[in-house]
């Protein structure tokens, strides 16, 4: 499992997922916009329609990589550790999160205000048309480290725990969130199972994270202390069950102050300030974000291995 899932790292690091690429994460959220279409009715109990379209959802994904694995494990054992590092590469977001961030960035550097709007609206969910340089920036570091957590810790920690077909169920889980997971009129019933499917299926990585973020902030010579103290003071501000956790740890780290207002679909929200404001936030934090979730991402990886390699001796 160490070879396959150290591959896929590799992987993702060296391609990311390029446009043309026949990602599976595509083909979950087109089976999702389908079986919507047929289970989003007026006649039915939104949320037990929910319940069985997420179901569906993530049994197909699963199977689909059970059976995969299966069927060239037969052929070549070789073929499947291919196969295998194959699709658990498709779940991680080193690469793309790393390439979206730096597009922010370096439309900030060229003082194109509009531009960073654009660019940051591809990874954020609140609306973005009125932000204002420091609002970007802040949007740009929040979705850096939530996603440390949602495309990194959590899929590499599913992968060590049940290869690629439990990483894919997870990949699936982490879709249908972000497709149905919504607390409007349409979603707040028929996407309640999937968005509390989400929060529990990352409630240990995001905690795991709460251990692995100071120890990368202590490796890349940052404030691995403040971070600490930051996640412990702060981790629970979030409206989010996993959010804040990262959020703070990459608050503490870098020295800067986390939420404040936002507006979804035109609506204010205001969320808890997290962190301390030792310095002003300024378009150099994603740079600096950028890196702290790289290192993290090979510091998770090194753990996994390590905490995998011991459990299998043990249990020899």
């Amino acid at each position: 499992m160490i070879l396959r899932v150290t591959l896929a790292f590799l992987l993702d690091i060296l391609i990311g997922d390029p446009c043309w690429f026949p990602h599976p994460v595509k083909g979950m959220g087109k089976l999702i916009k389908i079986l919507e279409k047929i289970l989003y009715q007026p006649y039915l109990n939104s949320r037990i329609s929910g319940t069985v379209l997420a179901l569906l959802v993530i049994a197909i994904s699963w199977s689909g990589g059970f059976l995969a694995l299966n069927l060239t494990g037969k052929a070549s054992r070789w073929l499947e550790v291919s196969l295998g590092s194959f699709l658990i590469f498709t779940t991680l977001s080193i690469n793309d999160l790393t390439k979206e961030a730096q597009k922010v960035y370096q439309a900030l550097a060229k003082d194109d205000l509009n531009l960073a709007r654009e660019k940051v609206s591809r990874i954020v969910g609140r609306d973005t048309e009125n932000l204002s340089q420091l609002e970007i920036v802040r949007a740009t570091v929040e979705t850096v480290a939530e996603n440390s957590v949602d495309g990194i810790i959590s899929p590499l920690l599913y992968a060590f725990i049940g290869g690629a077909p439990l990483a894919l169920a997870y990949k699936a889980v982490n879709t249908l969130d972000s497709m149905l997971g919504y607390k409007n009129e349409k979603y707040i019933a028929f996407g309640w199972f999937s968005a509390k499917l989400d929060d529990l299926a990352n409630f240990i990585p995001a905690r795991i994270s709460g251990l692995l973020i100071p120890l990368t902030a202590f490796l890349v010579r940052k404030k691995g202390r403040e971070c600490l103290r930051t996640i412990l003071s702060d981790g629970k501000k979030s409206p989010s069950p996993n959010a804040g956790i990262p959020e703070a740890g990459f608050a503490g780290t870098l020295g800067i102050q986390l939420g404040g207002t936002n507006f979804y679909q035109g609506e204010r929200e205001n969320r808890p300030l997290i962190g301390e404001k030792v310095k002003e936030i300024a378009k150099e934090d994603i740079l600096l974000a950028i890196k702290l979730m790289q290192v993290l991402s090979l510091v998770s990886l090194l753990v996994f291995s390590i905490v995998y390699w011991v459990s299998v001796r043990l249990l020899r």
